[in-house]
């Protein structure tokens, strides 16, 4: 169940819409039933009242008053409730003119009165808006015709608040980028243009010297930010590490937070080895896990799309649920499905569900600076926002936890539907084996939001359909099996 006050963070734009040739009276009856569920599912709406005398959207006297209300409002999504017929031309005006997601729906028809007269029309209406809304080239999401208290309809608004989070960090993220991709990895290879002019992605690079500059005047000037983080993660953490490399911790952690302030950035990304442990002499996961924590995800390896990834799973959630960041590594010894999600840190620690380590090394690197905890068992949401080529697109699926062998690090063992369907994709791409995974079934929100984000869901198992079922609101059908 979504808390309430996590769904205020998103704001809608709430446009109920009539047609003149059916009765005003009674859409303005359930445009009001409509405010009333609104307000007690606890959605931050902005509302038409003070448009008109109906507080409907209806002609362009309203439609212009309307748009200057939502701009101002700077909304995030707009739900276009058809309460009786609907003025189809000027739904579709509205919403081309915010530029937002779109949510339409309508209240379900009253069975005919006994002479045979109808006072609403609202199915055939929606039918109209949804092609004109095509004309327009409007991108919407639809909600099943249904009554209030369907639960189809809560389920859908709740989804469209999420698909509105996820359209919101994507079109205003950027990217703290400290220091190049090491070179050895060429995977993590992206085009920094392209991702500005065709997503407003900015990033904002800068070199290593930089950061490490901070980071020792952090150090020398005692800042006291460093003694709380040092005392978080001995109540939180099972500290093998000296005191000294525990402050570098700390201060490493603090002087990317700054950075990331300093330059606007809500992510960030790191060339993580080995130019890193030259200049303080540690991994820098550590200090990862806990920015992770904090809802500023960093990533290794200068991994620009992992981070993206990182930011929209959890968006998707609406920042209730925590994403590990992981290495997609090896098979499992023994399960034919199983595969070991690992690596030297970049788990928060709020997903272990054993105390966290902090080890003297790693076999990987023989420096301090990691993490060691087993990632908490359930059902995750695994999201990879790639491209290459200039075609861009989200490997998007689920999997649960099994039991596997301990592993150094930060791991978990998930057991997939078929491991060869999943392997297959990330080998052919344009995916690499680096993946955010959220401890909540957000594939659906996701995949809507890839419509207004111009990028392609991509499903490593067959459940397009499955996907559709439940976004059009038929609950029958999306029981797991």
């Amino acid at each position: 169940m979504v808390k309430k006050e996590t769904l205020k963070q998103v704001k809608l734009g709430f446009a109920p819409t009539r047609r003149n040739i059916f009765s005003a009276d009674a859409a303005i009856e359930f445009a009001n039933y409509t405010r009333e569920k609104l307000d007690n599912m606890g959605i931050n709406y902005v509302d038409i009242r003070d448009i008109n005398d109906d507080g409907l959207l209806y002609d362009d006297a309203g439609l212009e008053k309307i748009v200057a209300k939502f701009k101002a409002e700077k909304i995030d999504g707009l739900f276009l409730a058809n309460e009786n017929f609907g003025t189809e031309y000027e739904c579709a005006r509205l919403a081309k003119r915010l530029d937002v997601p779109v949510l339409l729906w309508g209240p379900r028809d009253e069975a005919p009165a006994k002479d045979g007269s109808r006072l609403r029309d609202t199915q055939c209406g929606l039918f109209a808006i949804g092609k004109v809304l095509r004309r327009f080239k409007v991108p919407f999401t639809y909600v099943k015709n249904c009554d209030l208290d369907d639960p189809a309809f809560e389920q859908g608004v709740i989804n469209f608040v999420k698909v509105c989070n996820v359209v919101k960090t994507f079109r205003n993220t950027r990217i703290l980028q400290v220091g190049p991709r090491p070179f050895d990895f060429w995977t993590t290879m992206v085009n920094e243009g392209e991702l500005l002019e065709r997503f407003n992605i900015q990033l904002s690079p800068i070199p290593l010297g930089e950061l490490v500059a901070l980071i020792r005047k952090l150090i020398v000037n005692k800042d006291p930010r460093l003694i709380e983080v040092q005392n978080h993660l001995r109540k939180i953490a099972d500290i093998q590490i000296s005191d000294r490399d525990l402050e570098m911790v700390a201060a490493l952690r603090t002087a990317l937070k700054d950075k990331m302030i300093e330059y606007g950035c809500n992510g960030g990304a790191i060339q993580c080895w080995t130019e890193l442990q030259d200049q303080i002499g540690i991994l820098p996961y550590a200090s990862e896990s806990l920015l992770q924590d904090e809802g500023t995800p960093v990533t290794c390896e200068t991994d620009i799309h992992g981070v993206i990834s990182e930011l929209l799973v959890e968006a998707a959630t609406l920042g209730e649920n925590r994403a590990i960041f992981a290495d997609v590594n090896c098979r499992h010894p023994e399960n034919e499905n199983g595969e070991l999600l690992q690596h030297l840190g970049v788990f928060p620690f709020s997903t272990a569900q054993n105390k966290p380590i902090l080890p003297t090394s790693h076999f990987v690197f023989n420096y301090p600076g990691s993490v060691g905890l087993k990632a908490q068992d359930g059902n995750y949401t695994l999201c990879r926002f790639d491209g290459d080529n200039g075609e861009y697109s989200m490997l998007l699926g689920n999997a649960k936890t099994c039991e596997g062998p301990y592993e150094q690090g930060t791991y978990v063992w998930l057991e997939f539907e078929n491991l060869n369907r999943f392997e297959t994709k990330l080998v052919y791409g344009p995916y690499i084996h680096h993946i955010a995974a959220v401890r909540n079934d957000v594939v659906p929100v996701l995949a809507e939001a890839c419509k207004y984000l111009d990028i392609k869901p991509d499903y490593y198992d067959p459940i397009e359909e499955d996907v559709a079922a439940y976004l059009r609101g038929d609950i029958s059908s999306i029981v797991k099996k």
